[in-house]
């Protein structure tokens, strides 16, 4: 792996009061939403994520008020790239594109499906949207349900 692929990540953040009794993963895929909370996972089984200095497991609840530090080393794995898929647009706004997502299309790159995805389809209609963490996308749906997102 060349230099030109591999980024250093380094984030700090503290744990909101309110968030106490959720569990750690969730909150920690909420504060970096940037990265997928499997990714986050992770780097706190491998100790790239540490809580007040510790590795604890992510299903555990939080108290609110802890220290999070996150150094760790990504590869370009995650980018992903524009590919001229078909989507079909209902609504399109400065701020919002409301699609209706067929049944079998997968949202978002992942194992076993790093290419051929909603993200990105809706890369190559708006390249703008590679700037927004796992391309701006807000949804609940799986591959194989049909919806609007």
């Amino acid at each position: 792996m060349n230099d030109s692929s591999v980024t250093r990540i380094e984030r700090e953040a503290t744990i909101p009061e309110a968030a106490a009794g959720r569990r750690l993963d969730a909150v920690l895929a909420e504060l970096f939403p940037e990265f997928s909370r499997s990714r986050l996972q992770r780097w706190l089984r491998d100790g790239d994520l540490t809580v007040d200095g510790g590795s604890p497991r992510g299903r555990v609840a939080v108290k609110g008020g802890e220290r999070i530090r996150l150094a760790a080393t990504a590869s370009e794995e995650g980018v992903v790239a524009a590919e001229p898929i078909p989507v079909s647009i209902v609504h399109e706004a400065a701020a919002v594109l409301v699609i209706n997502k067929p049944a079998g299309l997968v949202v978002h790159p992942g194992a076993g499906n790093a290419d051929g995805t909603l993200q990105n389809a809706l890369l190559h209609h708006d390249a703008r949207l590679g700037g927004l963490p796992r391309g701006g996308i807000v949804h609940r749906l799986d591959r194989d349900t049909t919806g609007l997102m």
